[in-house]
């Protein structure tokens, strides 16, 4: 589970004691307080469990046993994913479709595994996640609210309790401690994105055709920071004890929504990469993130932290440091806003930017330096390919 994990919880068992389960079929989810992960059955045979849902765990506790001198029941045979075709569109949502009938769902092993294992109606659950996929989340509000969607009961007053999981109480732990240890300030920016919509209208098609992933706006703000971070390298840094650790390398945190909390998986050597190797790293990261795929190593270590709260409609935010990181840039919601271009008011694309830094180790002068650089190179891209005027750069000024 990884050097600095002592105790782990069991989230939910996906088998039921005495089910013959097949060899590499998912038994259960545990949970550390970083990540989610899966116990896979190393044998085929009878499943004996020890212990229940929501207990808590050292390393090395059994948790089940496998009977392999069982008789295999008649019949049984490993388990497929689950795939299942989406409910027709209603006339009255096809505007906001594409007309066309929806194609298969799919399903992570997890929810194909619960869907197996209830005997869940696929063609029931409303699927959250990217492409039509059915989430483990989507599978148990479909078991928690049979025959109708989550949240219809009217004038319920019920209450219910639940047990934080090890991954919620680790993201609380570590906001508080960001709070109460560092010295935290937010200063904030607005940036015009019509350069960069312009860019990804013309240019998206041919992006995807070349590189197979499509052109998003988290390539061209971690391409912009990672320039920033170098001009501004106490941004980059952190402090550990009495000593200030900088980096000539930028890791760059994402934060990312997943269905049991936020995590931030980190893309390594950020200003090394191309927007292409960006947005594959961001496509595979967001992806391992819903599907809780990602390994430790994958979320630790990190130099700097971007979050985008613009997804969810947010306007304007003041984001908490990723400790022991020194500062995190917070994207927002891009609004048409009236804008004074050249003495004329003329609408724009603007989005607002919030840096929160740790006034310990950064400060005013450092922490604005590096907001107006990230603005000025989202709003110039073509300062992106030398992190400087192209003029400027042939004049070797």
């Amino acid at each position: 589970m990884g050097e600095s994990i002592s105790e782990v919880s069991l989230a939910k068992w996906l088998k039921k004691d005495g089910q013959w389960v097949e060899r590499d079929e998912v038994l259960a989810e545990i949970e550390s307080e970083k990540a989610t992960f899966e116990i896979n059955a190393e044998k085929a045979g009878l499943l004996k469990i020890k212990v229940q849902e929501g207990e808590t765990l050292a390393i090395g506790d059994v948790v089940c046993f496998i009977d392999e001198d069982a008789e295999r029941p008649e019949g049984a045979a490993p388990e497929i994913p689950v795939k299942a075709e989406k409910p027709e569109v209603s006339k009255a949502s096809s505007t906001t479709t594409t007309g066309k009938l929806a194609t298969d769902i799919k399903a992570t092993p997890v929810a194909a595994a619960i869907i197996a294992d209830k005997k869940v109606d696929a063609k029931v659950i409303s699927a959250s996640g990217t492409g039509g996929k059915i989430l483990k989340q989507d599978v148990l509000d479909a078991i928690a609210n049979p025959g109708r969607k989550p949240g219809t009961e009217a004038f319920t007053r019920n209450e219910r309790k639940e047990k934080m999981s090890q991954l919620r109480k680790t993201i609380s732990r570590r906001l508080v401690e960001a709070k109460n240890t560092t010295a935290m300030l937010t200063t904030f920016n607005e940036v015009d994105m019509g350069p960069v919509m312009e860019i990804r209208s013309k240019y998206k098609d041919k992006f995807k055709e070349a590189h197979g992933v499509g052109l998003g706006f988290m390539s061209f703000f971690t391409k912009a920071c990672a320039y920033a971070l170098q001009e501004w390298p106490a941004v980059n840094a952190y402090i550990n004890n009495d000593e200030i650790i900088y980096h000539d390398y930028c890791d760059i945190s994402i934060a990312v929504s997943a269905p049991k909390g936020l995590v931030v998986p980190v893309i390594r050597n950020a200003e090394s990469l191309s927007m292409a190797d960006i947005e594959k790293k961001v496509v595979e990261l967001a992806g391992k993130a819903r599907d809780n795929k990602l390994s430790l190593e994958e979320m630790q270590g990190g130099t700097f932290t971007i979050t985008n709260g613009g997804v969810f409609g947010s306007l304007m935010s003041t984001p908490i440091i990723n400790i022991p990181q020194s500062a995190i840039l917070g994207m927002h919601k891009i609004e048409e806003r009236a804008m004074v271009v050249k003495g004329q008011i003329v609408a724009r694309p603007m989005m607002y930017l919030a840096l929160s830094y740790d006034h310990r180790i950064i400060d005013g002068r450092e922490s604005v330096g590096f907001l107006v650089r990230v603005k000025e190179l989202l709003e110039n891209p073509e300062l992106l390919l030398f992190g400087k005027d192209p003029v400027k750069t042939l004049l070797e000024l």
